[in-house]
Parts: C-alpha cells; sequence; structure tokens
C-alpha cells in the first residue's frame, strides 16, 4: 500500500526550478486576465502582443505602434490581481 502511494506520488513531484501545480493554475489565471484588458482596452492590440506569466511576474513581449500603446499595456497588466511585477519587452515599430 505504502508503495503505491509512492508512485502515485512521485508523478506529481515538483523538481527544484518548477512551479508548483497551484502557481501554475495562478499564472494561468493572470496571463487570461492580463489577455482580457488588453482585449476590452481600444489602445491595445491585444493580437501583437504576448503574455507568459511565471510566479506572479508578467512579461509582455511583441510590438506595438507606439510608446503611448507600450505604456498602456504595461500599467494594464500591473492592474491585475496577483501581479507581483511586469517585464515590459514590447518592440516600438518604427
Amino acid at each position: 500500500m505504502a508503495a503505491m502511494a509512492m508512485l502515485v506520488a512521485s508523478g506529481c513531484a515538483v523538481t527544484r526550478g518548477q512551479e508548483s501545480v497551484g502557481a501554475y493554475v495562478d499564472d494561468a489565471a493572470i496571463t487570461t486576465a492580463v489577455k482580457a484588458r488588453f482585449v476590452d482596452n481600444r489602445q491595445v492590440d491585444a493580437s501583437s502582443i504576448s503574455v507568459e506569466t511565471l510566479n506572479g511576474t508578467v512579461m509582455l513581449s511583441g510590438f506595438a505602434k507606439n510608446t503611448a500603446e507600450r505604456t498602456m499595456a504595461e500599467t494594464l497588466a500591473m492592474k491585475v490581481g496577483g501581479v507581483k511585477s511586469v517585464r515590459n519587452e514590447i518592440t516600438v515599430r518604427p
């Protein structure tokens, strides 16, 4: 019985450097919320900006039409609950 429990538990183990299942779910919810804010905002082209979240840190990448769009995307991301920080790697197209 104990051996069976160890086999089942080891399948769910998290190794060093990986986030827990709960953290992964939280990060997925943050990513979804940030993308939803982009879609709802007319100043941000949601299809041109990628959003990734890891342990509450949101990374934005892609392209913006101007600096105002880049800044607005960062501002919208910071306002989402659970976001600890935002790395804004969005490039402004010339």
